[in-house]
């Protein structure tokens, strides 16, 4: 990005948002402050929403097994909602398919407190589903953060806007007790009462993009890229996908956000029925779910100066490790809240590992006029994968127990480290010396 940008095809020229070689640095600086604050109060909104949905399901619905719906509800609306938002976004740019997601999200959080209201479970469910709009606008706002960073630094750019999340994440699960208690003696359960706060977040987080996050990121990128990648057939899901199998590097970005992304779900979605289980009140529930939060989140810029460091690969590998080593301490625990705690520290350490470096990676591997598409790919299939890990999860738990799940979701791993192994074997042979 040294140049002047060229000229795009005709048809395509329009939609384009060329700048000044000179002002593109103040153009990132701004881009990532707009990412950041949304970032801040994209993730008080999804946690706070998070740490009572199982509860609130649990409650509604009747049944462990049934809690584990909630989750997987939400992730399976991040992993649908991915779509729309992915032609959105190639078609038009980041800003209006951000804004799409946080306006379903919000919407979502207040079907979940109408039917909370009425005890109506699969409208809960449909409230979920919808909420997991915000969910996947926070996702894909990492990759907004990416297009106009140079390549050496797009793990670092992608890191700075995944460790925005933190202050609102951590947040989040601390305020659930009292937001919960805003609604009491209105007829509302205390569990509904964090979603009403979040349908607020997430209309705020959609005002700040539409407004502040010009000119388009991604269709500046687009700007300077090669005249022949503009073209608007590259832009769907199939060239994201065509784009991906044509690549080993892509398809090991892919593996690679996908199991950290359903490991992590899977098991932090039931901690907080676990704890209820062992004891523990919302107050507690919360704290675990912040330090799990802080691990996902705090430590984002470190792992992207390490991908963009000492490699994609490589920190990949730690991801792996850091992901094994969580679920052996969560598993372990046995009612034992402080080793919990920091099972679930580990895990949200392992899942930052593995989302930082396996986006930088996917970044990397595609062209740029198929990246919005392949991003959009890597977000649905990730979040299918975990929603399909959330429905198995409450069935486990509720027949065989928190432990059980914990070893299951450790065999995911098994694939992850393969390829990671069988990289390095072609890495070390020269075939893929761009690997990392």
């Amino acid at each position: 990005m040294t140049s002047d940008p060229p000229s795009p095809p005709e048809d395509a020229r329009s939609a384009l948002v060329p700048v000044p070689t000179q002002a593109l640095a103040a153009l990132r600086r701004r881009t990532t402050a707009v990412l950041v604050v949304s970032q801040i109060l994209g993730g008080l909104g999804v946690t706070i929403g998070i740490t009572v949905g199982t509860v609130l399901a649990r409650r509604v619905g009747g049944s462990d097994a049934l809690a584990g719906l909630a989750p997987t509800a939400t992730v399976a609306g991040t992993a649908l909602l991915s779509l729309p938002m992915a032609a959105l976004t190639g078609a038009r740019g980041r800003r209006p398919g951000l804004v799409l997601g946080y306006l379903v999200g919000g919407l979502g959080a207040l079907v979940v407190v109408a039917a909370a209201r009425a005890g109506n479970f699969p409208l809960l469910l449909c409230g979920m589903a919808a909420f997991g709009g915000a969910s996947s606008a926070n996702l894909q706002a990492r990759f907004a953060a990416a297009d106009l960073a140079e390549p050496g630094q797009r793990a670092r750019a992608i890191s700075h806007v995944v460790w925005a999340t933190t202050v609102g994440a951590v947040v989040g699960p601390n305020i659930a007790a009292p937001a919960g208690r805003s609604v009491a003696g209105v007829g509302t359960p205390e569990e509904a009462g964090p979603f009403l706060w979040a349908a607020v977040t997430f209309l705020l987080c959609a005002g700040v993009v539409g407004v502040l996050l010009r000119p388009d990121p991604l269709m500046t990128a687009r700007a300077y890229a090669p005249p022949e990648e503009v073209s608007a057939g590259t832009r769907s899901l199939r060239a994201g996908l065509a784009a991906a199998a044509a690549s080993p590097r892509a398809r090991l970005a892919l593996v690679t956000v996908t199991v950290s992304h359903t490991a992590m779900v899977s098991v932090m979605a039931m901690t907080p029925v676990d704890l209820a289980h062992h004891g523990a009140g919302i107050e507690l529930i919360g704290l675990v779910i912040s330090g799990h939060i802080a691990g996902m989140y705090a430590f984002s810029p470190l792992m992207g100066r390490l991908a963009d460091r000492v490699g994609r690969l490589s920190v990949i590998g730690l991801a792996a490790g850091l992901l094994a080593g969580a679920l052996f301490l969560a598993g372990t625990a046995g009612g034992d809240h402080r080793q919990t705690a920091a099972g679930l520290f580990v895990l949200g350490l392992g899942w930052s590992a593995g989302l930082v470096a396996g986006s930088a990676l996917l970044t990397d591997s595609v062209p740029t006029s198929a990246r919005a598409a392949a991003q959009g790919l890597s977000d649905l299939v990730m979040n299918t994968s975990a929603g399909v890990g959330g429905v198995v999860a409450g069935l486990v738990v509720a027949r065989a127990g928190y432990g059980w799940l914990n070893a299951g979701a450790a065999c995911l791993l098994v694939p992850l480290a393969g390829l990671v192994l069988f990289s390095r074997v072609r890495r070390a042979g020269g075939a893929d010396p761009e690997t990392g």
